[in-house]
């Protein structure tokens, strides 16, 4: 074996040592977080008795905590989604009118289900449980 053959050898060893761990790390399944930067397992509770949450007292009505949003669809029934576009990342905002939510990026739209109506995003928005205990609202992340 020659000395050029030999430094080859090294090199592409060398090589390989570096970059067989960071490939396998990056194959690895990575923990399950929230979008938001919510810590999993937590619960958010909400008094709709207090002002600062009037807005869920109404059909339509919708309020954005910790990333997010809370819409209020009648009889008792209300949806939590993530207000981060699946798309690219983008806040999201729901708008009452239409009854949607809308990406202002690249125009997605989400139901209020957090279902995608309309592309480019092709994953629906991320959902949270939601329960009603007398006048406390309860999330859980």
């Amino acid at each position: 074996m020659n000395r050029r053959d030999l430094v080859q050898k090294i090199v592409l060893g060398g090589t390989v040592l570096v970059l067989v761990p960071s490939v396998l790390q990056s194959c690895t399944k990575a923990p399950a977080t929230d979008p938001g930067g919510n810590t999993p397992g937590t619960k958010i509770n909400m008094d709709l008795t207090l002002s600062d949450n009037s807005a869920l007292n109404t059909v339509g009505g919708s309020k954005t905590v910790n990333n997010i949003i809370v819409i209020n669809k009648g009889n008792g029934n209300f949806s939590a989604l993530s207000n981060i576009c699946t798309h690219h990342g983008c806040t999201v905002e729901y708008f009452s009118g239409p009854g949607n939510i809308q990406c202002p990026c690249h125009g997605s739209v989400f139901s209020t289900s957090g279902s995608v109506v309309i592309g480019p995003a092709s994953s629906p928005l991320h959902s949270y449980q939601v329960s009603l205990t007398g006048n406390i609202l309860t999330i859980t992340i």
